[in-house]
């Protein structure tokens, strides 16, 4: 067992856990931040994507004690004084989730695209959103929804 403090959603969280334990499974099991969906967990299907230092990190492949030092975002996290960001209203807007399983990392990893290129080519979407998997095959959805989201964040979306 390691103690450490993790660095949420801008609050610090004491955390005492496995030293193998991911980062996932203590947002979603000692902190309750559900958000962040366990799919794979070998860190190819994008469900479980975190902001890691503003970067898009699949946090089933990082033991927890590794991102102590780190400034973590989750899907939680992303809206502020109940104002949801760009990203997160395109989504809603361009209906690019069914089922909703992908939707909390695809829309972390679109915020970590917009934030370091906030006018993204077709092309550099579909980079950026590669191994992030729709189950339901909204992608023509979520790529009109990046691209709305672009259009919408002078500025960058996180």
């Amino acid at each position: 067992m390691s103690k450490f403090l993790l660095h949420i959603n801008g609050k610090s969280y004491p955390i005492e856990a496995q030293d193998d334990e991911s980062l996932l499974s203590v947002l979603r099991n000692h902190l309750s931040l559900t958000g962040t969906k366990y799919g794979c967990g070998e860190g190819q299907c994008g469900a479980c994507t975190v902001l890691m230092d503003g970067a898009a990190t699949r946090s089933c492949q990082i033991p927890a004690a590794a991102a102590a030092d780190a400034k973590i975002m989750t899907i939680e996290g992303l809206e502020q004084s109940g104002r949801l960001t760009p990203v997160q209203e395109a989504f809603l807007q361009e209906g690019a989730f069914q089922c909703g399983y992908c939707t909390s990392g695809m829309i972390m990893a679109a915020s970590a695209l917009l934030h370091d290129n906030h006018a993204p080519t077709d092309e550099q979407i579909v980079t950026a959103m590669n191994g992030n998997v729709c189950r339901c095959g909204t992608y023509p959805r979520i790529l009109a929804a990046i691209r709305r989201a672009s259009s919408a964040s002078a500025g960058g979306a996180r």
